[in-house]
């Protein structure tokens, strides 16, 4: 067992106990794991100050995975027949050795893809970034969470010149007069965090949630925008309308901190409230009413999720929401300012540190002449060995089997056979590939169509650290040891480096050895890691980014004085709505809306073979106005067939009365019939190259018998 003997680990009634994160959600909620593995229980860490000791159902049973009968324990090969066969892992890195190189040797080296995942920690990131650069010399790698915070990420790089969830701490929240949450469902997502909302509140504060459905977190909101889907640029530049029309605004803030506000107040003049009342479907009055919320409060926080960045035109809705946050001088200021809810658990820190297609550790653009010199003197290799950008997930997906595309592919982390937009295309390029290799500890729907699956180890078996929401780095411990017949992701990389002729490149003994890489090729950079240590995280309950030095504090709150961009000053951005790619039509006449529930997790790998939260939430719902659903003949609880451009599939009807008439909501863990991404629009952001998972024109009908038998 790694490191066991620290200070997080005590002895409870005999049994060891390890203070160690949460393996879900971006919060990173801070838990005990006690065993021994085979009644391994978990309980909240009243001591750590993000969670306060609360944990929602996944995390409750989060122990649940380490020992379920489904777990794979050895490398198996597909066969001819599609059955798998265990082999040695001597055989399966031979196999994978020869079959790479036979790929780059046909077709050139970015034949060979690499895709992460947002759930990895940095150290895994890092060393994927790297493996697929220097091991393989591909360009061609990306995460998943190019399908999650890429919208935020790109908006937050191109308005203050840094990207971080929050560039404050979570707390801040309940110290807000205002706060308007977009496109988050957080009272299911991340039930922990309600409690800065419900302290919000006692203290008198007031919640504006815009989501189209009256979900759970909307119960407890002052007010709620129920937008039309794809309509958020509007609205934020019709609110922006008001607050210059009622002279509401901070123009000291806009003449020191900011540029370029006159272009977007031009623009904006364009949305004045009767048009997006047309556009949004949200009254005028509404409108006025939250304006002056925003306008008049002494402090307020903006928080935008997927269900505004996850669009065609997600950069310029964050955008959108940025220059109010902007035109109101929230942003370096206590207890106010622009954040986004992260998503995936480690989906900040994983795309920090070289694991997207345009980015080197520290979050450098790889096309900037000095961030490559920089990582190339970490790596020691010559600067033009380096890679330039690859595609970007979807892209890459999308190449697959392609002339001039991917023929080879590592998956590590990350299961698009259900996460990916257009997924019964995706499942079909993948079935094209020449030899696919799926790192997991389980047989997930895209293991399936690989040619070797490699067994990993699970979170609570090895040691790393992930960086939460706020940007605070985290360690988790390793509670218990892993089977002898798995190896961590880190170690699967090391060992495939060697077999390819570059082990002298990857000489870890111990994590802790590839965060000490890590610290030093962040230096300089963004996302700067250089100040922090395994030992500096646990004496502080985790560090903020940047932490430039070992004498460096950290940095809870971003821009306070100055931005880093070349002006110091944060920069405006006129944005026009456009249209979502797909809107209703004779054929199609309703929206489709896709999101998370509580019980269940992105692909649902882990989660969907957890007993108990299977009982919660064994299969998805379609919610439906009930409305709409008399129009189709449609009742409670039956089989409905719902059928997008791209495919179609069936869901249980819920008729309620908290969804528009004019869309309907599905959840989107599951796979087969039941894969709402079988319907949903791979469309990109042109910057971004975010999907449009949120919105796409829908039919829906009543299944028929046969096609309700196959659910």
């Amino acid at each position: 067992m790694q490191n066991i003997a620290d200070s997080q680990i005590t002895r409870v009634s005999g049994r060891h106990r390890v203070a160690t994160h949460c393996p879900y959600c971006a919060l990173q909620c801070g838990m005990h794991i006690t065993g021994p593995r085979e009644q391994a229980t978990i309980t909240g860490n009243i001591h750590f100050p993000v969670n306060n000791g609360r944990m929602c159902i996944k995390g409750w049973h989060a122990a649940a995975t380490l020992q379920h009968p489904e777990r794979l324990l050895t490398p198996l090969q597909r066969m001819a027949g599609g059955t798998f066969e265990p082999i040695s892992w001597e055989e399966a890195i031979a196999t994978i050795v020869e079959k790479f190189q036979q790929v780059q040797a046909r077709y050139g080296k970015d034949a060979l893809g690499v895709l992460g995942g947002g759930s990895l920690t940095n150290e895994k990131a890092y060393l994927l970034g790297k493996f697929a650069r220097v091991a393989l010399g591909t360009s061609q790698i990306d995460y998943n969470g190019r399908f999650c915070m890429s919208s935020a990420a790109t908006a937050g790089m191109a308005a203050f010149g840094l990207d971080r969830g929050l560039p404050f701490p979570i707390a801040d929240i309940a110290q807000a007069e205002v706060v308007i949450l977009i496109g988050s469902n957080a009272a299911e997502t991340m039930p922990p965090l309600m409690q800065y909302f419900e302290s919000q509140r006692q203290r008198g504060g007031q919640l504006i949630v815009v989501d189209p459905r009256a979900s759970i977190t909307t119960h407890g909101a002052t007010v709620h925008l129920r937008l039309t889907p794809g309509t958020d640029a509007a609205l934020a530049n019709g609110i922006l309308h008001i607050l210059i029309r009622e002279g509401l605004l901070d123009y000291q803030y806009i003449q020191q901190r900011t540029s370029d506000f006159e272009r977007v107040k031009a623009n904006v003049a364009l949305y004045w409230p009767e048009r997006v009342e047309r556009i949004t479907g949200i009254p005028e009055a509404q409108l006025f009413q939250v304006a002056r919320m925003l306008g008049e409060a002494r402090s307020a926080i903006i928080l935008t999720a997927r269900g505004a960045e996850q669009q065609r035109q997600g950069v310029h809705n964050v955008l959108s929401y940025i220059n109010i946050a902007l035109a109101l001088g929230l942003v370096g200021r206590p207890a106010s300012g622009y954040g986004c809810l992260t998503g995936q658990g480690n989906g900040q820190g994983g795309r920090e540190h070289g694991q997207k297609a345009d980015q080197l550790p520290g979050y450098r653009r790889i096309t900037d002449p000095l961030a490559r010199q920089h990582i190339a003197g970490v790596w020691g290799i010559a600067e033009e060995a380096l890679p330039g950008p690859g595609r970007s997930a979807y892209e890459m997906l999308e190449a697959v089997g392609q002339p001039g595309g991917i023929h080879g592919l590592m998956i590590m982390g990350t299961n698009p056979v259900v996460s990916a937009p257009n997924a019964l295309h995706i499942q079909e390029r993948l079935r094209t590939v020449e030899f696919m290799v799926v790192a997991d500890f389980f047989l997930s729907e895209t293991a399936q169509l690989a040619n070797i699956v490699l067994p990993t180890t699970q979170w609570a078996e090895e040691e790393g650290t992930i960086t939460n929401v706020e940007g605070r780095v985290l360690r988790r411990r390793c509670a218990f040891t892993a089977p002898q017949s798995i190896y961590s992701d880190s170690k699967i990389l090391c060992m495939l480096a060697a077999a390819l002729g570059k082990g002298a490149y990857f000489t870890y003994a111990e994590p802790r050895q590839i965060f000490e890489e890590l610290a030093r090729a962040s230096a300089g950079g963004l996302a700067d890691y250089a100040g922090i240590s395994y030992e500096k995280i646990e004496e502080q309950d985790g560090v903020f980014w940047p932490c430039s030095s070992a004498e460096h504090p950290g940095t809870p709150r971003l821009f306070q004085e100055r931005f880093p961009t070349p002006s110091g000053r944060a920069r405006f951005h006129a944005v026009i709505h456009q249209a979502p790619d797909e809107e209703p039509d004779a054929s199609y006449p309703l929206y489709l809306t896709t999101g998370r529930i509580l019980a269940q997790y992105q692909s649902g790998t882990q989660t969907r073979r957890v007993e108990q939260l299977n009982a919660v939430a064994p299969h998805p719902w379609l919610e439906v106005h009930p409305t709409t659903a008399r129009t189709y003949g449609i009742t409670d609880g039956e089989q409905v067939q719902a059928t997008t451009r791209r495919g179609s599939a069936l869901f249980r009807a819920k008729l309620t009365s908290t969804i528009r008439e004019d869309t309907i909501f599905v959840p989107f863990h599951w796979n087969g019939q039941q894969s709402a991404n079988r319907l949903t629009n791979p469309a990109l952001d042109p910057d971004s190259h975010m999907p449009e998972f949120k919105v796409c024109a829908v039919r829906i009908e009543r299944a028929s018998a046969s096609s309700a038998m196959e659910v």
